[in-house]
């Protein structure tokens, strides 16, 4: 065979693969959606640490959902800004308003640490932190009433050190909003789901990061990922260093995307993406077989698009598509768009291959470069 037709039949078993392996994350969907929750043996008091930065599209909604909660002990709601100019301010102050029965307090503090501003903001509000059991979560998760019960279920596991959560996409408006969205549902969230059934996975979010003082002290404390872009993986990581589990509840919380134009989402894919490729260069790599739908164009195209090669893009294109039809089965599930789902997949596709290319991560308004590791700089 000469060399097409060799790249011809890589392409046509990728698909294949890949069409299988979208078969098994929808699969996992609906299992993962038909878990039930649980509640907690007893309800420690705890507190909730909310590092901001300027006014997000939704924010007060964000985190009101975290004062909407059906828990039992008491909460501390402490939220980090680092100068008393930020607007995230102002959505804190109209919680206070909403909820003046709930333990909120604002801190401001500009003092960095190292190169992660999130990090930084964290060790500044971390003194003010009354209660042993911490709950830290990115400012733009929205969650349901029963999360601080989810968590601490789960945390009171044998052996559990930390608890973390997926999540899901939320547009917050408009079709670059959505394409985010998508990319953390139909993406993003079955390959977690996969990579955890096959034992190949050990994920921790920023969505949600769970431990007692006791264990963050064991790690070496904040001041330990400073300088690290995944910081949250770190944190797992070092939390499995100890012997002890990183639990993930059978629950999803909301992360809502507001990207508004295709600049900002490309520079949110591919920070993403060459994130992942840095801390799992070859469980990176293998997320080739994640995208059936532009592995099938290519074997057409290289084949002159006949009907083995329609046959295997419908197939492709069929398979994929049962996962955004899946996700609408899962509790709070939204319709997706079927037509925008193959724009997604391509676009994925594009960012996949671009993520090989040295460049810098965008991050709330600042460049980076990412060494091996995931070091900033």
């Amino acid at each position: 065979m000469n060399l097409g037709t060799w790249l011809w039949l890589f392409f046509t078993l990728g698909a294949i693969s890949g069409s299988l392996y979208a078969l098994f994350a929808a699969v996992l969907l609906r299992r993962f959606g038909q878990k039930p929750g649980n509640l907690p043996p007893s309800s420690p008091d705890l507190t909730i640490l909310k590092p901001l930065y300027g006014a997000e599209p939704g924010l007060e909604a964000n985190l009101a959902s975290f004062c909407d909660q059906v828990y039992q002990g008491q909460v501390q709601l402490l939220f980090g800004i680092h100068s008393p100019k930020d607007p995230a301010g102002t959505a804190v102050a109209g919680l206070k308003r909403r909820f003046p029965d709930h333990d909120i307090e604002l801190l401001a503090d500009g003092r960095e640490h190292g190169q992660n501003p999130k990090i930084s903001n964290l060790l500044n509000m971390l003194p003010g932190a009354r209660y042993r059991l911490i709950v830290m979560a990115d400012s733009d998760i929205r969650v349901g009433p029963d999360y601080l019960n989810q968590v601490v279920s789960a945390l009171s596991a044998p052996n559990v050190g930390l608890v973390t959560a997926l999540y899901r996409g939320f547009p917050d408006a408009g079709i670059w909003s959505r394409l985010s969205a998508a990319s953390i549902n139909e993406h993003f969230l079955p390959s977690v789901l996969v990579g955890l059934e096959l034992g190949l996975a050990k994920p921790c979010f920023g969505a949600t990061i769970a431990l007692s003082t006791d264990t963050l002290q064991r790690i070496g404390g904040l001041g330990a990922f400073v300088d690290k872009l995944a910081d949250d993986y770190a944190i797992g990581e070092a939390v499995r260093g100890l012997g002890l589990k990183v639990a993930i509840p059978s629950m999803l919380v909301g992360h809502v995307c507001s990207e508004r134009s295709f600049g900002e989402l490309l520079r949110h894919d591919l920070r993403w993406a060459r994130t992942l490729r840095l801390i799992e260069p070859w469980g990176y790599l293998g997320l080739v077989l994640t995208h059936p739908l532009p592995l099938a164009i290519i074997a057409a195209a290289l084949n002159g698009f006949g009907p083995i090669s329609w046959a295997i893009i419908a197939l492709a294109l069929a398979c994929r598509l049962s996962i955004p039809i899946q996700l609408r089965a899962l509790p709070h599930g939204q319709k997706s768009s079927l037509l925008l789902s193959p724009v997604r997949d391509l676009l994925s596709f594009a960012v996949f291959l671009l993520s090989f290319l040295p460049g810098s991560v965008s991050w709330r308004g600042r460049e980076y470069c990412a060494g091996r590791g995931g070091t900033l700089s």
